[in-house]
């Protein structure tokens, strides 16, 4: 049927090439429908237990997605007249921000103190420039020794002071809320600079780093791509030594790519960090086709046949092959929806539908392309000898081969299990990001960007003045100022313990908090009614104060050692506060669990792929043992991938957990067309296995090389990304592949050999035939 198809696209190439232009404009057309979504959000799916606990507390109190100035004077001074009146102004500018809910800083502070019977409640620096130098001494003193202000709005030596504008995305029109946000922040952030040019000012916060998800994927769009196609250019023009034939293979790849992007606008499909990769991979995945096809038709020129049988000859010989593989690799990247992170199930299936659209381009519009364009090729210079020796070392040496690959397969297997699953949210950037700058030094100077929201609620309306409630509150905030992890921890009963000292003229002794709940709650109320607009304590209680939301900020961990320290106050609260119902929840613990998930989820993908590939191998093989045998270069190369890769970074994440299944895929391309040329000169040539494995080195040997090498450089170039999630599936990916083509040149040739042992006479004709063919 195939032929017949390929004789068709012959006879009418011309009505090949224009249908499908028309089909990819159509298609292309819906990728003005692509939008990008830039909130961490989109890497939880709507069932993430985590997401859903941080929605529900989000619900109950103000939500806390924020931007930070972080303000560092060259000279370590902030509390100066200068200093803190250009801070004042901030805090004023900050509320022009779009979306804007709330604003803190060191001079809006609501500093309490008694005066005589009365509560006195305003900002710690009302009007800076009036301050004496006793006044801004005092000022520092509060604010380096205030619970609420110490590692969250100041640093313990006063050098470096924050900026917090909290906002409420409305959600409407997600694409551009952050956008706008992040423009308005470097707009101010450019004016404080240029009146103060003694101050570094640096921006961070969640929205920031949103903005930062969007702009490092634009970035690589802008720079990635353009570089993947010049080395495909340079590639196979240098390698295969063809104009047209790289021409032609670019426009496979052009018209892949432009009509999948369209697809996805079409479908609804929205971009994120990882799924915007989809084009890099499509691109370098694309080329495989188009260099089997155009190794095999050179040859068969060069062997003095005519252009449109050799042609014809190349489809013939390489259909199934690269059938065969396109599907396999379109598995591997459709078992990713088993992924718990929606934006790699989205990238599963944009690179799925490439890879199948690469394929049926392949197979119609370029024969149709190579038909109508000039070629030319040098006589045949005897391209196969060098594998041909190198097929010869592999048969010559196979006793030793095998045990000896098996065995350093095996030794780098072993290390697998020491990866340790690990994410840092912060960390997916890389330090070029400015919003990993900026957060690396609050880290450093302030505190860090992982916190933890506790919700404890009472379960009756004022519960949270109750004199036991507060006492299991302020023991719990002890406690986690206690742990080692903990830069700062924002909790009602601080507030409380401050009020209690101001309604007692300010007596140290009295820093403790009220002993009956109507004076808790009298307290509460006085100073609720003193708060301006946009300061009050919404942020942290609910509105019939039944609950209330302790904030802890920590040191920027681990996804481990959050996990652990998650565990470690579960544990404290089930043993001292067992009648309050707790919720603890909060980006940086999402991220935390989604590793997790996402390996466990993937396993199950993983298995599914290997099944449904290992049957298609199977019926295309037409053989149940070279199915099996096959198994162990298929799997081996991820297993071997992820050992290798203990030594390289040892921290397996959220992009790492969906390699195995997207390069099962692409590693059994190797082994699909080296069997299938083996089973070949087994099958037709009635060649012995020793022969067999030289047939397939001379005939298919270079075409994998080559596209090992494009693969591998496509995916190195994806691993130059800022966005370390890409960058870090790209390197293992690229390894992965490499190691692939290892295995199947140095393992799986003695392997054959070693289990193929059913006698076939061969041939004569086979022995001489071997060095002939140089297909693909």
């Amino acid at each position: 049927m195939h032929q017949r198809l390929t004789q068709w696209v012959l006879k009418h190439p011309v009505l090949v090439i224009l249908s499908t232009i028309l089909l990819v404009v159509v298609a292309a057309s819906g990728a003005q429908h692509l939008v990008f979504k830039s909130d961490y959000r989109v890497f939880f799916g709507k069932e993430n237990p985590q997401l859903n606990a941080y929605e529900a507390i989000q619900k109950i109190y103000n939500k806390s997605d924020n931007v930070a100035f972080i303000i560092a004077p060259k000279d370590g001074q902030v509390f100066t007249s200068e200093r803190l009146e250009a801070i004042r102004e901030l805090t004023e500018a900050s509320w022009q921000i779009p979306f804007s809910t709330r604003v803190d800083s060191i001079t809006n502070y609501q500093y309490s103190y008694a005066d005589g019977d009365e509560l006195i409640v305003e900002d710690l620096a009302l009007e800076p420039l009036q301050m004496d130098q006793a006044a801004l001494e005092r000022a520092r003193d509060v604010a380096i020794n205030e619970p609420l202000l110490r590692n969250k709005l100041i640093s313990p030596q006063a050098h470096v002071t924050l900026v917090n504008t909290t906002v409420q995305l409305p959600g409407i029109n997600p694409v551009e809320e952050v956008p706008q946000i992040a423009s308005k922040v470097r707009e101010l952030q450019s004016q404080f600079i240029a009146k103060n040019p003694d101050v570094d000012v640096y921006l961070s916060g969640m929205v920031m780093m949103n903005n930062s998800f969007a702009e490092a994927s634009l970035e690589d769009s802008a720079t990635l791509v353009p570089v993947m196609f010049l080395i495909v250019a340079l590639t196979i023009g240098l390698l295969l030594r063809t104009i047209t034939g790289t021409l032609s293979t670019i426009l496979i790849i052009i018209f892949s790519i432009a009509a999948t992007m369209g697809i996805a606008g079409w479908t609804g499909f929205y971009l994120t960090g990882p799924s915007a990769s989809a084009p890099t991979m499509i691109l370098t995945l694309a080329v495989a086709d188009c260099i089997h096809i155009l190794t095999t038709l050179f040859h068969e020129m060069r062997n003095g046949i005519e252009k449109r049988q050799a042609i014809l000859d190349s489809l013939r010989i390489n259909y199934q092959p690269i059938f065969l593989t396109s599907v396999t690799t379109a598995i591997g990247f459709l078992s990713m929806n088993f992924s718990d992170s929606p934006p790699f199930r989205d990238l599963g299936n944009l690179v799925a539908i490439g890879v199948m659209l690469a394929f049926l381009f392949s197979v119609t519009l370029f024969p149709a392309l190579l038909s109508l364009l000039p070629l030319k090729v040098k006589p045949h210079k005897a391209r196969g000898d060098l594998m041909m020796h190198f097929a010869d070392f592999i048969v010559h040496n196979r006793r030793w081969l095998l045990p000896v690959t098996s065995l350093i397969m095996v030794f780098i297997m072993l290390f697998l299990p020491q990866n340790k699953l690990n994410d840092d949210f912060v960390k997916y950037f890389d330090t070029t990001v400015p919003f990993r700058q900026a957060t690396d030094f609050m880290q450093e100077n302030i505190s860090g960007m992982t916190t933890m929201e506790i919700s404890l609620d009472t379960g009756k309306s004022s519960g949270i003045n109750d004199p036991a409630f507060l006492q299991k509150l302020e023991q719990l905030s002890q406690w986690l100022r206690d742990q080692p992890e903990t830069d700062h921890v924002n909790t009602l009963s601080d507030t409380l313990k401050r009020l209690n000292r101001n309604m007692h003229a300010d007596d140290p002794s009295w820093y403790r908090l009220p002993d009956s709940q109507e004076l808790a709650a009298q307290y509460l109320l006085l100073y609720e009614m003193s708060l301006p607009y946009g300061l009050d304590l919404n942020n942290q209680l609910n509105v019939d104060k039944s609950s209330t939301r302790l904030i802890a900020t920590f040191d920027n961990m681990t996804s481990n050692e959050q996990i652990e320290l998650e565990q470690r106050i579960l544990h404290w609260l089930e043993l001292n506060a067992p009648e309050y119902q707790v919720t603890i929840a909060s980006p940086a613990l999402m991220f935390s669990h989604i590793g997790q998930r996402n390996i466990r989820s993937m396993l199950l993908g993983v298995t599914f792929a290997l099944i449904l590939i290992s049957l298609l191998l199977g019926i295309a093989l037409k053989s149940i043992k070279f199915g099996l045998i096959s198994l162990l270069p298929n799997l081996t190369p991820a297993a071997v991938g992820f050992g290798a890769w203990y030594f390289i970074n040892g921290q397996v994440g959220l992009a790492l957990s969906v390699v195995a299944g997207m390069t099962l895929g692409i590693v059994v391309d190797d082994t699909v067309h080296f069997l299938s040329k083996y089973l070949r000169a087994r099958r037709e040539r009635n060649a012995n296995p020793h022969a067999a494995v030289r047939y397939a080195f001379s005939s298919v040997g270079r075409a994998l090389w080559i596209t090992t090498l494009v693969l591998v450089c496509g995916f190195m170039v994806l691993a130059q990304s800022t966005f370390k999630v890409n960058a870090d599936m790209g390197l293992l990916t690229a390894l992965t592949i490499l190691i692939a083509l290892a295995i199947d040149f140095l393992f799986l040739p003695p392997l054959l050999m070693k289990l193929d042992t059913h006698p076939i006479t061969t041939t004569e004709g086979a022995i001489k035939d071997e060095k002939a063919k140089n297909a693909a």
